[in-house]
């Protein structure tokens, strides 16, 4: 396996920010079992549901931050290309919600430099704690994730399936990154900060709905 040198992760992560944030998004982004057909909704279901995948798709901006935190500062070689590789899966979660959000004809938050800034600084931190501390902030964060978008499929139209279909798929690779990162060494975080990584991604989902 190659070892990345700091230089290299830098520019790794420079190409990520430019991929994430310039990149041209592709024209059917979706996985081949989301339904094409636009189902028809309410406008209060409509409304609902673009602001839950308005919320989505913030987390999905804080997760490529994440990721990359995570990556950059990581101890061990295999580590950082195992992070590299949850961090592509993610990318097609910012597609797929950025798309869902302009078909349900909202906007994506305007904090999302607020939540990409917040969340790199968070990833980069806890990965010089060390790659164990690293893993297990990111298989709590997947755990977490996989509960909220839960919550999502129980508040949304049973009408809407292109919307529910895409979430179920994020649930899916979301638990599969947590398992990951638990076999990969990741340590078990402790209550407290289980409970404060909770009351944040609280004011991001709440904050990110209306704004």
């Amino acid at each position: 396996m190659r070892t990345f040198s700091r230089k290299d992760r830098l520019l790794d992560y420079a190409d990520q920010v430019l991929r994430a944030i310039l990149a041209p998004r592709p024209t059917d982004p979706y996985p081949e079992t989301v339904p094409r057909k636009e189902p028809e909704l309410s406008d209060a279901d409509r409304a609902l549901a673009g602001r839950l995948m308005r919320v989505n798709h913030a987390g999905e901006v804080a997760a490529q931050a994440l990721y990359q935190g995570h990556a950059l500062c990581a101890h061990n070689p295999a580590t950082h290309e195992a992070l590299r590789e949850a961090g592509r899966d993610e990318m097609h979660h910012l597609y797929w919600t950025a798309a869902r959000v302009a078909e349900l004809k909202t906007h994506t938050s305007y904090l999302a430099p607020v939540w990409y800034t917040g969340a790199f600084m968070i990833g980069a931190a806890t990965a010089v704690l060390g790659d164990e501390i690293s893993l297990g902030f990111v298989a709590e964060t997947e755990r977490q994730v996989v509960i909220h978008l839960q919550g999502h499929l129980a508040r949304l139209s049973v009408s809407d399936q292109k919307t529910r279909s895409i979430i179920e798929h994020m649930a899916a690779d979301e638990a599969r990154h947590a398992a990951q990162a638990s076999a990969a060494g990741g340590r078990t975080l402790p209550w407290p900060a289980r409970k404060a990584m909770r009351l944040a991604a609280r004011v991001m989902t709440k904050t990110a709905f209306w704004v």
